[in-house]
């Protein structure tokens, strides 16, 4: 892999493009922001509850920042790749550099969550909870998991919206398109978080912490990373590669946007104080050389009569910095980012900032993601996501002659893009029925549950 051949403005799904006003990479933003998966995330929960009179990020508004913050990262490192020699006597690659990789960046940012289910991150594990419950010893439970082989049972007891964004983007449903969204290959290569398959997973290294695709989805992978000259990893009987460059500037857009933004909610609902999340956001802007940051105190204290606007302009000083942070860490480790040997996140790798973030962290997890209201949503969500998993996966895999009544009127509700043939095997039945499921939002899955259950008619 080089910086000349690790992006292609190819489709996937698309043998040839027509020509347009705007560049691949352009319409690539387009693809995903008229799509409904993306409008769907203006009511997926991001970290807290969507409250009625007080407003706060949901999937949707986190994403378009996350796209914000990762087209400047984009541009500023683009610049710096199309200066470099063998780039730069390279018109192609010059030119991306120089003109798209920001819109590159800014579309997998966009594109991110897509995969990301309804009830924030407990709707992950919620919608594995059906299968874990069954691994047990139990003679009916054994005789159920023999209906899948090992790499399949792991995708069903380890569900990974990272895994699941590459299959909203790509797959082919009934009367859809060819290749799903149609994205070129180096946007969808951009998502690539964890570029191995599910057995392949390690929690101890970092591109391998948890996994990129399903096992069906193996060969759109496969065509993927042989596209962009992804390098492979050296793990026995695994699919597995080292990450895409472009991954680590997605990864930080959204380091910095959920770790500054989720502060400013917690603000907003009365979780933190002003003067917590002040002096906290002034702590990072101290690290910027280019901003005086006797001037920025004077800012923020003449806005402090509206505190929420005083901590939107600490706020967007705290991204700055971090933004231009990131960028210098990338820069450093360029040589080993492209060989696939650097092993950390970007914002993780800034010393001057690490103790705020550290301490960033420490609040998060006591007192904002332990929050009272945050933990009965994913106790909800538990209940909501596993209970539906449970309903249509127990009747779609009821053979079809003995499902009784009530088993075929839930398959009835499977909207036509999510059915499947009867011949198909045990696990791409449940691969459909977990496309449903996942893609719904935080009240649709409340109001499909409620009806199930018979609470709501």
């Amino acid at each position: 892999m080089t910086w000349n051949n690790c992006f292609s403005s190819k489709r996937f799904g698309m043998e040839n493009t027509l020509g347009d006003v705007r560049t691949e990479y352009e319409r690539d933003w387009d693809r995903i922001i008229f799509s409904s998966p993306f409008r769907r995330l203006q009511n997926k929960t991001q970290v807290f509850p969507l409250p009625e009179e007080i407003f706060v990020h949901n999937r949707l508004t986190h994403s378009l920042e996350v796209a914000s913050v990762g087209r400047s990262l984009g541009k500023i490192i683009g610049k710096k790749i199309s200066d470099l020699e063998n780039v730069k006597n390279d018109d192609k690659a010059r030119a991306f550099y120089r003109n798209s990789l920001k819109n590159v960046i800014a579309s997998a940012c966009l594109a991110h969550d897509l995969g990301n289910p309804a009830f924030g991150h407990s709707g992950e594990e919620a919608i594995s909870k059906y299968f874990m419950k069954r691994d047990t010893e139990n003679p009916e439970d054994i005789k159920f998991k023999s209906n899948f082989s090992d790499a399949e049972w792991q995708d069903l007891i380890t569900f990974e919206g990272n895994a699941n964004a590459l299959r909203v983007l790509t797959m082919q449903q009934h009367d859809r398109n060819k290749g799903g969204f149609r994205l070129t290959y180096s946007t969808i290569g951009s998502i690539l978080k964890y570029p191995c398959e599910s057995l392949a997973s390690d929690k101890k290294i970092l591109h391998r912490k948890k996994y990129g695709f399903f096992k069906i989805d193996e060969k759109v992978f496969l065509d993927i990373v042989n596209e962009l000259n992804m390098i492979p990893d050296n793990v026995e009987s695994r699919i597995t590669y080292k990450r895409h460059p472009f991954v680590y500037l997605v990864e930080a857009a959204d380091d910095i946007s959920y770790n500054i933004i989720d502060f400013e909610d917690a603000h907003r609902l009365g979780i933190l104080t002003y003067n917590e999340v002040k002096e906290t956001f002034l702590e990072i802007i101290k690290q910027n050389p280019n901003d005086d940051i006797t001037w920025v105190e004077e800012q923020a204290k003449t806005l402090e009569g509206d505190p929420n606007e005083s901590i939107a302009y600490l706020r967007a000083k705290s991204i700055n910095t971090l933004i231009y942070k990131c960028a210098d860490v990338f820069w450093k480790n360029k040589g080993k980012i492209l060989k696939g040997v650097y092993e950390k996140s970007l914002i993780n790798d800034i010393p001057e900032v690490q103790s705020i973030m550290s301490k960033i962290e420490k609040i998060s997890t006591e007192k904002i993601y332990n929050a009272r209201k945050v933990v009965k949503l994913e106790i909800a969500g538990f209940r909501i996501m596993s209970g539906l998993v449970e309903d249509f996966v127990s009747a779609a895999l009821a053979p079809k002659e003995t499902r009784d009544k009530e088993q075929k009127k839930v398959l009835e509700l499977l909207p036509k893009q999510f059915s499947f043939d009867e011949s198909s095997t045990p696990y791409i039945k449940v691969m459909h029925i977990i496309d449903f499921i996942s893609g719904m939002t935080d009240i649709f899955a409340l109001k499909l549950y409620r009806n199930l259950r018979g609470i709501e008619i």
